[in-house]
């Protein structure tokens, strides 16, 4: 028998297995799994297998569902809804404790069947998942009751379909059903084909605690069963998983009228700079991509070393990788469980060997794979292109590629080198320097000297193609509730105007360009591409020219847009400043924008002009005031939520008000850093186009917004496929607003349609303006023991 400190030298511990037979036979006792619909199980119909990664043992056999199970299972949380929707905070909230309460008496069985039925080692499923699962019904019940002053007003979704992936099974469970139902809402839940067990086990939890038939529905089966409930007749479409399905997901629910949120896939930097902590840092890899197999859509995948001490690194790396255990996911002991599905596994083989074929070199684990099994070897890539295979595609398994840089500058080029933006991981001792690059890198998530941190008190979700919307924390309450519905103009429209629709291209009779047809870019007047303008007419007769815009002027418009830069970075005093001039150069011309508006026809143009120069005031006010929180979590960080602006947002404003509908859109976008290519108002855009020169005697810098005059839904379209749009608002018909949010699939831009509002009235400004003009980052920075 070996001793101790030869022990503790060779780490050759014995095996530590984790009894698994009071779920085994939980499981045959069952057999086969039906649906849990209107508070019951079903009768199983067609039914496929879900098997133990670990052994290819068939664990039990599970209802596919179909079309009509959805419905059903739809129409139970319809049934169900309004019941729940009138509960009280207070009540929904012990409806919520008590599913906490009873995940935690039986958190041992649901790690257990985790592991089982998933592959992860046990104990991350039992000190991680499940514990963190419970977290959230805690925290979410304290939303329920704090709901109605935290968020006054508000209004329950109403029924959510939610579909989740198979990384974590019933941690995502928790993280999209406990929101909804503290806000009001129903679910009806689509668990991953690959790891439905768990949330078959809540369904019975939900049944012990006597929670009204209807409000939980859960729903298996394969992306057939996702999709039908993509269909079905619900109001919201809550979605993690990939990219591709969420883009499908976008193009799907255009134009329906239903919330969406996706988290969807990464390929996080893991950024190692020369004065880190390089053991922590080692051990900060091991936990992000190999304890969990990799097949964590946050992991760390692109680890970006510092020349200094990569040499270093790389070595310490490969002799804690050597240390590794990969084995028995029910052992103790084990470090590297298995890969969740033989399908998975094949994907992640194909890609490392496409990634050596491109000249990448793998440092791999010499461990013993057991015999039978979904096993991969962890590992990592040296020698890596930029273009090669592993450093572009997401591959979802404990595999890694490492890559050096010289500078900081270096290291944010590289770490935003990708379509996604989901999260990333910062190592270093200067947290002047950590926190200047948590700034700066394009993630919605940022952990300094700490990885794959997560708990229900802190927003998570991504940016670009990883995503929009939030989950966790305030900002994942907030996806969960209605915003109210605008309330009416008492006159159908304020602006008098008989103009002719605009063509979408030039045609005979069109008037040749001249000096009063120009358009707003670059903080200058343009002549649009075409060469063509178009008459404003009012009262029947002609009072202006308005350019027609194309493809080319958008693209203009947005270069320069995305030229002006410096606008994201100033403070929001100074940003302040600039809104501030802005209000007072447009009251000194106050009587002069008064005449252009009653000589286009608008029947109240002294008080659209009035009501505009309040709203420059108000989002003057509002520039550096509208700020974030640090959240409280129950790890020792300080967890930053930081409201940042998205970049390059496009805004189709709408025909009515064409004075102050424009500024009340464009102004708290740029208030919160952002800079716009505005379509103004396409009956009245000189409205819009006479403030070039309030911009140019207000210090605005050329780029920030950006005016291209014509067809509206036309040049919406161009905006809403152009890829170096961020964030693309619409105010216009139900048949624009669809077509924005499909053709917004490119690049998974986040979309406001809005409806049409009085623009006079409380509906027409307000802090729900300036959240839809930012999205929130959340820093996690290590605090305190």
């Amino acid at each position: 028998m070996p001793s101790v400190t030869e022990i503790l030298e060779t780490m050759d511990y014995g095996p530590a297995p984790e009894a698994s037979g009071e779920v085994r036979a939980w499981l045959k006792a069952r057999g086969t799994f039906g649906h849990f619909i209107d508070g019951a199980f079903t009768k199983p119909g067609k039914t496929f297998a879900t098997a133990d990664p670990a052994t290819g043992e068939v664990l039990a056999k599970v209802a596919a569902g179909s079309v009509k199970d959805v419905a059903e299972a739809v129409k139970a949380a319809r049934a169900a809804q309004p019941g729940w929707g009138r509960l009280s905070g207070h009540e929904r909230a012990k409806w919520l404790y008590a599913l906490a309460r009873h995940i935690q008496k039986r958190e041992r069985f649901l790690a257990v069947l985790e592991t089982l039925d998933n592959g992860k080692p046990i104990r991350e499923s039992r000190d991680i998942d499940v514990p963190l699962a419970a977290r959230h019904f805690y925290h979410h019940a304290g939303w329920a009751e704090m709901l109605a002053e935290e968020f006054p007003g508000a209004s329950p979704v109403g029924v959510c379909g939610q579909i989740i992936p198979w990384n974590f099974p019933l941690l995502m469970l928790a993280w999209k059903i406990a929101p909804a139902l503290a806000a009001g809402n129903t679910v009806v839940l689509k668990p991953a084909e690959y790891t439905p067990l768990t949330a078959l086990a809540f369904a019975e939890i939900c049944a012990e605690v006597g929670l009204p038939k209807g409000v939980v529905n859960i729903v298996t089966g394969d992306g057939e069963t996702g999709a039908a409930l993509v269909a079905a007749e619900v109001d919201k479409i809550a979605f993690t998983g990939s990219t591709e399905v969420g883009r499908a997901i976008r193009k799907a629910t255009a134009g329906t009228g239903k919330a969406l949120t996706l988290e969807l896939g990464g390929k996080s930097p893991f950024v190692v700079f020369a004065d880190a902590d390089l053991d922590a840092a080692v051990e900060g890899v091991v936990d992000a991509i190999w304890f969990n197999q990799g097949q964590v859509c946050c992991a760390g995948s692109r680890i970006l070393v510092q020349e200094a001490v990569a040499a270093t690194f790389q070595n310490r790396l490969k002799a804690r990788l050597g240390k590794l255990r990969v084995g028995d996911p029910l052992d103790k002991s084990t470090d590297v469980g298995a890969i969740v599905d033989p399908v998975q596994l094949t994907r992640i083989r194909d890609l490392v060997a496409k990634g050596e074929a491109q000249g990448a070199k793998l440092h791999q684990a010499a461990a013993q794979l057991p015999a039978k099994g979904c096993y991969f070897a962890p590992g990592f890539f040296t020698d890596v292109a930029p273009a090669n295979i592993v450093s572009e595609a997401e591959i979802f398994g404990p595999v890694a590629t490492l890559t050096t840089f010289r500078t900081p500058d270096e290291a944010l080029a590289l770490a935003n080198n990708t379509r996604y933006g989901l999260a990333a991981s910062i190592w270093s001792e200067n947290i002047n320097l950590a926190l200047d690059v948590a700034a700066k890198v394009k993630a919605g998530v940022v952990w300094v000297n700490s990885t794959n941190v997560f708990d229900a008190g802190a927003g998570f979700g991504g940016y670009r193609e990883s995503g929009f919307g939030r989950e966790g924390g305030r900002e994942g309450m907030r996806e969960y509730l209605a915003e109210p519905t605008p309330r009416a103009r008492a006159e159908v429209a304020a602006v008098a105007l008989d103009a002719a629709p605009v063509p979408a291209a030039p045609s005979k009779g069109a008037a040749p360009i001249d000096r009063t047809a120009k358009m707003y870019v670059g903080g200058a007047q343009k002549r649009p591409d075409s060469g063509y303008s178009y008459a404003v007419m009012a009262k029947g007769r002609e009072i202006g020219l308005a350019g027609l815009g194309n493809r080319k002027d958008i693209r203009n418009a947005v270069e320069a847009a995305q030229k002006a830069g410096g606008w994201g970075k100033a403070t929001g005093h100074n940003r302040a400043q600039v809104l501030y001039y802005l209000a007072e150069n447009l009251s000194a011309r106050e009587a002069e924008f008064t005449a252009r508006l009653k000589e286009a026809g608008v029947t109240k143009a002294a008080d659209e002009v009035a009501g505009t120069i309040r709203r420059a005031f108000y989002y003057a006010a509002q520039a550096d005031k509208f700020d974030g929180a640090v959240h409280s979590t129950k790890s020792a960080h300080v967890t930053l939520a930081m409201p940042e602006a998205f970049g390059v947002m496009g805004i189709a404003c709408p025909n009515d008000a064409p004075l102050l509908g424009f500024v009340s859109l464009v102004l708290p976008a740029i208030a919160m850093g952002n800079r716009v290519v505005a379509v103004p108002s396409q009956s009245m855009p000189l409205a819009a186009t006479d403030l070039y020169q309030v911009f140019d005697t207000s210090d605005l810098p050329g780029g920030v917004v950006n005016i291209v005059t014509g067809p509206r839904d036309d040049l919406a379209r161009t905006l809403a496929q152009h890829d170096d749009v961020a964030a693309m608002w619409y105010c216009g018909g139900a048949e624009g607003a669809r077509m924005v949010q499909a053709e917004s699939a490119g690049n998974l831009k986040v979309t406001w349609t809005l409806a049409n509002r009085d623009w006079h009235g409380p509906d027409g400004q307000g802090r729900g303006f300036l959240t839809r003009a930012t999205q929130v980052k959340n820093i996690w920075i290590p605090y305190g023991e």
